[in-house]
């Protein structure tokens, strides 16, 4: 049988099983058992290369399969720790941060400003400075950021007194510091309405906990903060209030800027570039409908005067810690002392006669826009060319009412503020002081109406030229440079 197999390989490999079966059922035992060893060998070679693939294919089926089976509940196992990463500066706890006002708090009418480490408590706490609606009540929670893990405390609301009647108002909103976190970089409010403490809300940002460190030796001895700057096109008299102050000893602007027109905002960067003026953006309008006066019944509006109240408490805690004083005042009025140069000497003068280191009130005195003196000195051919108010060309004073209330504006210790206002201060240390307008007063430049002034006593005050000297050239110079005049 054997002579009748093909040569062919494949031949053989079909046929050759069939040859052995044959042989089992004719009973041809001896040819089976001559060839057993050998095929056994074979066979087990075969098996060999043929299960070892197949059991490694079933376990890894197998793993496959436990890994379906536990969906996301399965989880890699780790046999060292991984080392932990640091937060990021502009994402910490996992969250965007914002430098800037204004924050909404999410399903709250409630806008953040600014927050600071307020040290004069017993208990060191975080402060807020915030605009509100004043009819919502609500209950907030203070969610922390510490080295990159997150704590939520109850935080408490004061609205400040001031709010002229609007409907929105400026609020403290305050939280005590838990042992955990002490030294939180960054804050977000929340409301405790939504949920329970606050943690499990959705946090859109963080803004900065500013004024981390006391200080007692500061960058600045004087710092104007102006608030707020809205549609503002006054470039001449923009230039000669930086001049002025420069002249005054002052070495930093703060503004709370809205808007502008485009020669304004040159005008701006200019000083930006100097590191004279900081500018801080405020746009509460995209949120809250803003008073464009103070009066709700003349004005019509959500807020008083453009948040302007809010934006002069942040810039009282943005630079408590930068700067010796701070005025709080406008673009169009200038602190001038009536026998000293500037404030680097009037100040002194001051805390001597007064025995106080802390708030000065400069009485208001208006000099009318209507009233000017076009004298060729006081009024270069190159200022003509942008527009704006040329203050040295106004030198009628009208006289105040001894019997009135006269607006004031205030040059303080910050350190000493708790709440501030338009006109003097709500919350401080110590009270301030009426400065005799003899020492110094505020020349206050703006358009009144006629039947106001023409029943008070009209006086001709010269004293802003004496320092036109100065002024003129400086003026001219930066016109100059940032607008090419």
């Amino acid at each position: 049988m054997d002579a009748h197999i093909p040569s062919s390989d494949w031949t053989h490999l079909c046929i050759a099983p069939i040859h052995r079966l044959e042989q089992e059922k004719t009973g041809t035992h001896a040819d089976a058992l001559s060839r057993s060893e050998p095929v056994s060998s074979k066979q087990f070679a075969f098996l060999r290369t043929l299960f070892i693939p197949l059991i490694i294919f079933v376990f890894l089926y197998f793993i496959q399969w436990l890994t379906r089976e536990n969906g996301n509940n399965y989880k890699p196992i780790v046999l060292y720790p991984l080392p932990k990463k640091k937060p990021s500066p502009s994402m910490p706890c996992g969250v965007p941060v914002q430098n800037d006002p204004i924050i909404k708090v999410n399903n709250l009418k409630t806008y953040l400003v600014g927050s600071y480490v307020e040290h004069r408590q017993e208990v060191k706490m975080i402060k807020t400075i915030a605009i509100v609606l004043r009819s919502e009540t609500t209950k907030y929670n203070c969610l922390l950021c510490c080295s990159g893990q997150t704590t939520s405390v109850p935080a408490m609301y004061n609205i400040h007194s001031d709010h002229f009647g609007f409907e929105y108002g400026t609020a403290d909103i305050t939280c005590q510091l838990p042992e955990n976190c002490e030294t939180p970089t960054h804050v977000a409010i929340t409301s405790r309405s939504s949920n329970k403490d606050g943690s499990s809300q959705d946090i859109h940002t963080f803004q900065p906990v500013r004024n981390q460190q006391k200080q007692e030796v500061f960058p600045y001895e004087f710092t104007v903060c102006i608030s707020v700057m809205y549609d503002y096109d006054n470039v001449l008299e923009l230039v000669q209030a930086m001049e002025m102050f420069k002249i005054l000893g002052v070495q930093k602007v703060a503004i709370y800027k809205t808007s502008c027109l485009p020669k304004t905002q040159k005008v701006l960067d200019y000083y930006i570039k100097q590191n004279f003026v900081e500018l801080i953006p405020w746009k509460v309008n995209s949120y809250i409908k803003v008073s464009r006066g103070w009066q709700k019944s003349v004005s019509s509006g959500e807020l008083h005067y453009y948040g302007q109240i809010a934006a002069l408490n942040d810039c009282v805690y943005r630079y408590m810690y930068q700067t010796r004083y701070v005025a709080l005042q406008d673009l169009d009025e200038i602190i001038l002392p009536m026998n000293l140069k500037n404030w680097t000497e009037l100040l002194p003068e001051l805390e001597r006669k007064y025995n106080q280191i802390g708030g000065f009130e400069f009485e208001n005195n208006y000099f009318p826009l209507s009233i000017t003196d076009s004298s060729p000195k006081y009024s270069p051919d190159s200022w003509k060319k942008v527009t704006g108010v040329n203050i040295l060309q106004h030198i009628i004073r009208i006289s105040n009412d001894p019997t009135k209330f006269n607006n004031f504006k205030v040059i303080v210790n910050p350190r000493l503020v708790f709440q501030t206002t338009v006109h003097g201060l709500l919350q401080t240390v110590r009270n301030s002081v009426r400065v005799d307008p003899h020492i110094a007063r505020m020349y206050h430049m703006r358009s009144i109406p006629r039947e106001i002034w023409v029943t008070r006593s009209q006086i001709q005050d010269t004293h802003l030229r004496d320092y036109a000297d100065s002024l003129i050239p400086a003026v001219s110079e930066v016109l100059r440079q940032a607008l090419g005049i």
